[in-house]
């Protein structure tokens, strides 16, 4: 997709994050896998982080060093404003997931929202590669889509909806043998119009 950047930078300079359908206040759900993975001291990523709070949250509990990766620089320079000085501990990527090249490491990946706008298997292909890249031995990914039961498009774009099987799936024929399943969740998200979505969050360990 050439103009993605274009797409969401329009999305998010349209309205405040709080009226994003995807808005959290408390990102409780992706800071407790998280935690649950990553000592202080353990780099995490958070892929396509956008303006989300995750990263204030993250900051608060003294885990990281955290990097946020979005492919909206509109939306990182957001997120930078609300943090004010504490932005400076934060490392920003602006850069699109299916055309990165990692040049650090992680001992977490979290993406919340990016790998079910991927409809393109090449993309999806290009995604995982970055992925398998970015993550240390022994690291964990947390990839959290849309369920099969969820939205079919999202902020005017179609959406590939995910079971937690299908999804492992996809990953293990993408990357054979560099990632096992480690757990799911189900999570129904209140949008900040009431609306309620169905998501899962799959976690994935890569091996050594």
């Amino acid at each position: 997709m050439a103009d993605r950047s274009d797409h969401w930078n329009a999305v998010f300079g349209a309205r405040a994050d709080t009226g994003l359908s995807w808005f959290e206040a408390e990102p409780a759900l992706s800071l407790g896998l998280i935690a649950a993975h990553a000592a202080p001291g353990d780099p995490v990523l958070d892929a396509g982080g956008g303006t989300a709070r995750l990263v204030d949250a993250l900051l608060d509990r003294g885990l990281g060093p955290v990097s946020v990766l979005d492919v909206s620089s509109a939306a990182l320079a957001a997120a930078r404003a609300r943090l004010g000085p504490r932005a400076d501990a934060v490392r920003w990527i602006e850069a699109d997931l299916t055309r990165w090249v990692p040049d650090a490491t992680f001992a977490v990946w979290h993406d919340r929202a990016v790998f079910h706008f991927l409809t393109d298997p090449a993309e999806r292909a290009a995604y995982v590669a970055a992925m398998d890249a970015a993550l240390r031995p022994g690291g964990t990914a947390i990839l959290m889509t849309f369920a099969e039961d969820g939205p079919e498009s999202c902020s005017g774009l179609p959406v590939a909806r995910w079971s937690s099987d299908a999804l492992a799936a996809e990953i293990g024929r993408l990357a054979p043998g560099r990632f096992r399943r480690i757990g799911s969740r189900r999570h129904m998200h209140v949008t900040p119009a009431g609306r309620s979505q169905s998501f899962q969050a799959t976690l994935l360990r890569k091996r050594p």
